[in-house]
């Protein structure tokens, strides 16, 4: 085969796959997310004199050519896939997959975030417990590197310096230590969170700590639908999907779940979110600033109010038996200080702060 032969074969080549790609990037219609992302995709941006001028339009124009780009995700498979065995990277976008668990890397520590997380903490206990005689609990859930990252030689943060830093801030409440409790098998391998069916023991042993009621009559159901986290489309790499599961309580029926956001009742899972873009948030209807729940035959008359991240989703559950009335905050959704304009707290509540190392670690998100 002549050189010449060659490069006209190359050059051929390469304009078909340039005219292929170019008519699929016409005719095949725009995504507007990433359902293995998680995100919003780029659009194709306005044009305007300005845009152009000021050089935004060539820069979101880029952004959407990437985002829209065809048979992208296809694309994506190949290249983590070619960076894991073929270069054998050690993680992906900051994600790596240890003892079939993927995780991805938090490092290092930050003391600015967890000095900004518990000025908050003190910040609304102050405000609304302080003058009480409510009682003030705290935990702190271990994110997945916890078990993963030191013992596969990724670095992590100290989370021993994690833990002694928010107790020195914390002093006067009392710290429920959960670490002990949890181990990897109680995640799910493709997402961040803990798997509600696995944290039975974790809830019966905070309840324990604050000395309330504790019932672990219910059932575990199997959900059909496979879930693929939010690392399985982050790292883009072929992982079996993990199986969802949801613990059912008779007394599940007798609740009254008030959602602030919507002004209106809803119930302890929205199923209608399993087939969602993240099946995590059928828990009490996912990322909520404010919801209560009122059960008429609780185990006790008391109050929980409880400050939580997405973790505390499918916590609460367990504890809708323990407490006549529960009031679930999430203060990165809202400020603490309206939180007056729309609840009431008892003045003999039990007060639990409980949020991820990895909220903690990442704290801008807390108002």
């Amino acid at each position: 085969m002549s050189e010449k032969f060659r490069n006209y074969s190359v050059t051929i080549i390469l304009s078909l796959f340039i005219i292929i790609f170019l008519l699929l990037s016409i005719i095949m219609p725009d995504k507007e997310i990433s359902l293995t992302e998680r995100r919003e995709l780029e659009q194709f941006p306005k044009i305007s004199q300005e845009n152009i001028l000021n050089g935004s339009f060539s820069e979101k124009f880029e952004k959407y050519t990437l985002d829209q780009f065809p048979m992208r995700e296809n694309f994506r498979f190949i290249k983590s896939t070619f960076s894991f065995y073929a270069m054998q990277k050690a993680e992906n976008n900051g994600i790596y997959i240890a003892d079939g668990y993927a995780s991805k890397l938090e490092y290092p520590l930050n003391n600015k975030s967890l000095t900004y997380a518990t000025d908050r903490i003190k910040y609304v206990y102050k405000k609304y417990f302080s003058e009480s005689n409510s009682k003030l609990y705290y935990s702190i859930i271990p994110d997945k590197n916890y078990f993963l990252a030191e013992q596969n030689n990724y670095p992590s943060i100290n989370y021993t310096e994690l833990v002694n830093t928010v107790k020195a801030e914390l002093s006067y409440g009392n710290y429920i230590d959960i670490f002990p409790k949890l181990e990897i098998n109680d995640y799910y391998r493709t997402d961040t969170h803990w798997r509600q069916e696995k944290i039975g023991d974790v809830a019966e042993y905070i309840a324990n700590q604050m000395n309330i009621p504790y019932s672990d009559n219910y059932t575990v159901k199997e959900l059909d639908t496979p879930f693929y986290g939010v690392y399985y489309g982050q790292i883009a790499l072929p992982m079996k999907p993990d199986k969802l599961c949801i613990i059912e309580k008779s007394s599940f029926d007798k609740l009254r779940i008030f959602d602030y956001e919507t002004k209106a009742e809803i119930g302890i899972y929205d199923m209608q979110k399993v087939n969602g873009a993240d099946a995590y948030e059928m828990y009490l209807s996912g990322s909520k600033s404010l919801i209560t729940i009122d059960n008429p035959s609780s185990l006790s008359d008391r109050e929980l109010v409880i400050f939580r991240d997405s973790f505390g989703s499918s916590l609460i559950p367990y504890f809708a038996d323990s407490y006549k009335k529960i009031i679930i905050i999430d203060i990165r959704y809202i400020h603490p200080d309206y939180l007056g304009k729309f609840v009431k707290f008892n003045n003999n509540s039990d007060v639990l702060f409980i949020y991820s190392t990895l909220v903690l670690n990442n704290s801008i998100t807390i108002k």
